[in-house]
């Protein structure tokens, strides 16, 4: 099972708070660390000192981490155009030496397009202009050195793109589309990703997810295509204590009014986790990305990686 680490700067992290956590998590042993793309928070806390780019964040720290990975979850499709994110993605998978994953996914919070200005059109079109991103974004980096790129769809042109720079992981760094949806969700997995991913929700509603991709990628011609099969990958939100009462101060945030749709978290001892993530093995996952909450929480990461990482080989065996 491969661990991650997914943090929330949009409730309240700068740039050093998320230097300091991403050090951390490397040094304790993680897998990678991820980020959400989003421009302020979804509650009445303004999240001070307010919001971070997510693009411009992982750049710089790809150059002062030298060995995990380092992605969004997600970026929303609203945010930039395809050609330039395609740039700026292979960009940093180059400052990181391949360390780079892109999550994308089509924007779903209103609130935050109104208030920076940014379109936000109605939830087909949204999904369309996705759709053609993938397509974009990974076409760019397939091209052949030396080769032009274009691309005619109903919301983006591209004509003799030069389809620069190239990425250090080749065909590209490893794209990831995720969420809830039953339909488009899982046929644009199927066709562009390299990682499927539910967030935050049941062992059951995950696996029935996983079902529905697996239905995609039979239908999409990807099983038996000779391509690598889905990764299949949990969001997990958690609160982890040695004690109940430190697992519920932890939990505390969980309890304050958001836009986000009701999670799943797990909240008790590192044994709970434990058998958390042998369920999401179960089930079909071979990765997952730990919701951490307070970047100020440094003890949170060391207790996980202590008492929960070194435990989960034995654990996940078990469990099939």
């Amino acid at each position: 099972m491969r661990v991650s680490v997914f943090t929330e700067p949009h409730r309240g992290a700068s740039y050093d708070d998320q230097l300091r956590f991403a050090r951390l998590v490397e040094e304790t042993g993680f897998e990678g660390f991820f980020r959400a793309d989003h421009y302020r928070s979804m509650g009445d806390d303004p999240g001070l000192p307010g919001p971070t780019d997510a693009w411009l964040t992982l750049a710089a720290l790809a150059r002062e981490t030298s060995r995990i990975r380092l992605g969004t979850l997600v970026t929303s499709a609203t945010f930039r155009l395809p050609g330039p994110l395609a740039v700026m993605v292979a960009q940093v998978d180059q400052m990181s030496g391949g360390r780079v994953e892109l999550g994308i996914g089509a924007g779903w919070y209103e609130r935050e397009h109104t208030a920076y200005g940014i379109p936000f059109p109605a939830v087909t079109e949204r999904f369309d202009r996705l759709a053609e991103q993938l397509e974009i974004v990974t076409g760019l980096w397939r091209t052949p050195p030396g080769g032009t790129y274009s691309f005619t769809g109903d919301h983006y042109r591209l004509v003799d793109a030069p389809a620069l720079p190239k990425p250090v992981q080749q065909p590209g760094p490893p794209v990831i589309v995720g969420g809830r949806g039953p339909k488009r969700t899982p046929e644009l997995a199927a066709r562009y990703a390299d990682e499927f991913n539910m967030p935050f929700k049941t062992v059951a509603e995950t696996a029935a997810a996983y079902e529905r991709v697996r239905e995609a990628c039979d239908r999409t011609g990807r099983t038996g295509s000779g391509r690598a099969p889905l990764v299949l990958s949990a969001g997990i939100v958690v609160a982890i204590g040695r004690t109940d009462a430190e697992a519920q101060r932890r939990a505390a945030p969980l309890h304050v009014k958001s836009a986000l749709p009701p999670e799943d978290p797990v909240v008790g001892s590192p044994a709970q986790l434990v058998d958390r993530l042998g369920e999401f093995a179960a089930v079909g996952a071979t990765r997952v990305h730990l919701r951490l909450i307070d970047f100020d929480d440094l003890d949170h990461v060391e207790l996980i990686a202590a008492e929960v990482l070194p435990q989960l080989d034995a654990q996940i065996l078990r469990s099939f």
